[in-house]
């Protein structure tokens, strides 16, 4: 069997082991070889695909340009350099930025590499100028709207608020029949001229579609945007020819899209106004001073207090806790709490942090047990069981606001009910709202307690104060 005949099954097996892989990460305790494994998936479409061109060739009577494979063995040094630094200096709360940056990446590569193609075949078929237009407006649709989703991640000045676009759905509109025009000029005359006019006016569009939709709903953006990136790349596996491109796009953009439907379902936002750049923006909300009239303040010696007669203790984790990287401080507090009788679990909203996954990744990282993790659905129905629930970072997730008010911006989204519990003693540095920009009634409650600190350094206070308590 010669090496040409090989290529074929080396795609299958890097399809594969692409499939097994994201099986794999699917649950946290495989997380890590599903990523091996789709790393490896890639090595091995790569070489395959090397070897594919270098056959072609042969087979045309060209030689092999050299040239080709230095310029693609620095490409890989760099990246690969890159990515390695990226990866130990980037910081778990700045990973969906990063998430975001690599959707773009994504986005951009597929525009590239469908517009190259396109340049170097005179006699396209009709499949693979439909699929370049659709690499070029899907491409570009999420490389702009990635980088305006990081923006808004990172909080950069010029993303922190939207910009008012007058009548912007009929503009999105416009632009939108645009495209689709200037995607079928491509299609009937292959012109390369008519795909750069199709890719620029979908990179407005991305711009314009992530635009209005605010910090809170930007985890389901981010997902979205990687099913984006996801169909770009498949699409341009069907201008190219290839296989592996196509199966392994296919992939993320169908799991990105099921990540966004169960998103939307625990945000309460639909699927139709995430896809069009409609998010419900809500009415006003009561005003900062007014919610937080009765706001009560502890201190780590008085929480000591109260979890000394806890049987059942709920940790809320949320940003904040990603912030002050107070995981380990808080597996610590566990395993005071259980030395001494209590039962300890952690309530896990689906977008808790900034993106899914966020908090059950910080914890894990700290060793606690997975089977502690509950989801909201599971805790929710026992919360009024709870003698204490502490909330580290967390705000927006746990705001009642979204049951009680309809024009809130969170309005109808599923939160942790932890005001059902019997004291809720919330642990922040300030009374600063969350991603919705909107005050929390939770902290004014009744059964509400402030423990005013940074995440690690106040859990680590209140450590002391229950041992020093148990003397």
């Amino acid at each position: 069997m010669d090496i040409q005949s090989l290529i074929p099954l080396m795609y299958l097996v890097a399809s594969v082991l692409f499939i097994f892989g994201l099986k794999k990460m699917g649950h946290p305790r495989t997380a890590v070889q599903g990523n091996l494994l789709g790393a490896l998936g890639m090595l091995l479409a790569i070489g395959a695909a090397l070897f594919d061109v270098n056959m072609q060739a042969l087979a045309a009577g060209f030689g092999v340009d050299r040239t080709h494979y230095v310029l693609i063995a620095i490409g890989i040094v760099v990246g690969s350099v890159i990515g390695a630094v990226m990866a130990q200096r980037v910081q778990m709360t700045a990973m969906p930025q990063m998430v975001a940056l690599f959707n773009g990446l994504g986005g951009a590569a597929s525009v590239l590499v469908a517009g190259g193609a396109m340049a170097q075949d005179a006699t396209p078929t009709i499949t693979e100028l439909v699929a370049t237009a659709a690499s070029a407006i899907i491409g570009a649709v999420t490389f702009w709207g990635s980088l305006v989703a990081y923006g808004k991640l990172q909080e950069l000045t010029w993303f922190k608020r939207p910009y008012p676009v007058p009548a912007g759905q009929l503009v999105n509109a416009l632009l939108a029949l645009l495209t689709l025009a200037a995607s079928a000029w491509l299609v009937a005359e292959n012109s390369l001229p008519a795909y750069i006019v199709t890719a620029l006016l979908a990179s407005v569009l991305g711009v314009l579609l992530v635009n209005p939709i605010g910090g809170a709903d930007m985890p389901v953006v981010i997902a979205l945007l990687n099913s984006y990136s996801g169909l770009a790349a498949s699409a341009t596996g069907f201008a190219i020819e290839n296989n592996v491109l196509i199966i392994s796009g296919a992939l993320v953009g169908a799991s990105g899209i099921i990540l966004t439907q169960l998103m939307c379902r625990a945000m309460n936002r639909s699927l139709t106004h995430v896809l069009f750049g409609v998010m419900d923006a809500g009415g006003a909300s009561a005003s900062t001073d007014e919610v937080y009239a009765t706001v009560r303040s502890t201190t780590p010696d008085d929480v000591a207090m109260i979890l000394d007669g806890a049987q059942r203790v709920v940790i809320v984790p949320g940003y904040g806790l990603a912030v002050a990287q107070a995981q380990h401080a808080v597996r610590t507090l566990q395993r005071v709490l259980e030395d001494r009788g209590c039962t300890v679990e952690y309530a896990i909203h689906p977008v808790a942090g900034r993106m899914p996954g966020h908090m059950n990744v910080l914890l894990a990282e700290a060793d606690v047990p997975y089977e502690q993790l509950k989801e909201m659905d599971e805790i929710n129905p026992t919360m009024s069981n709870v003698d204490v629930a502490i909330v580290i970072g967390a705000n927006d997730v746990v705001n009642p606001v979204a049951r009680t008010d309809p024009k809130s911006p969170i309005a109808g989204m599923p939160i942790i009910d932890v005001d059902k519990a019997k004291t809720v003693i919330v642990l922040k540095r300030s009374l600063s709202p969350g991603f919705a920009g909107i005050p929390n009634p939770l902290f004014a409650a009744p059964n509400t307690l402030m423990l005013f600190a940074d995440g690690q350094k106040g859990v680590l206070e209140l450590n002391a104060a229950i041992r020093e308590a148990s003397k």
